[in-house]
């Protein structure tokens, strides 16, 4: 006889086998469970890989964009100041070739001030500080 069976095994009565518990019907399905939930990470790990690069390229595209705009302001901004610099000096062009000797003595004073403030820019911007006591003299 056997231990594990109350019965003894030259008994008549062949023995079915046991129907399965509810423990092991549990840990059965937990072994599928447990395949379709690893299934289901693998899946959202592979999403969540999908969804890390594309918002790498994303943040690529908008730093490539970000660069762009910039390099693109700089160029207006230098063109801005080259044309601010092109008005100056056409401005001072004019003003340097004013015929004033038709004008009242107050405006030949404005024109003739006017044209020492040129020439001291013209003097200090190209060269650096230069002999200008010329300009400083009341007669010119």
């Amino acid at each position: 006889m056997s231990e594990d069976s109350p019965m003894s095994e030259d008994s008549p009565i062949q023995k079915e086998p046991r129907p399965i518990g509810r423990k092991a019907a549990k840990a059965k399905r937990g072994i599928n469970s447990t395949s379709n939930t690893s299934k289901l990470l693998e899946e959202i790990a592979r999403q969540s890989a999908l969804r890390i690069e594309i918002d790498k390229k994303v943040q690529e595209d908008d730093r490539a964009m970000a660069i762009e705009f910039a390099k693109e302001r700089e160029y207006v901004r230098k063109e801005m100041e080259y044309q601010r610099k092109e008005n100056e000096e056409k401005k001072d062009r004019e003003t340097m070739a004013m015929d004033i000797s038709h004008m009242s003595p107050e405006t030949k004073q404005y024109w003739k001030l006017e044209r020492k403030a040129i020439m001291r820019r013209r003097l200090f911007r190209d060269d650096g500080p230069s002999n200008t006591d010329w300009l400083n003299d009341e007669n010119p």
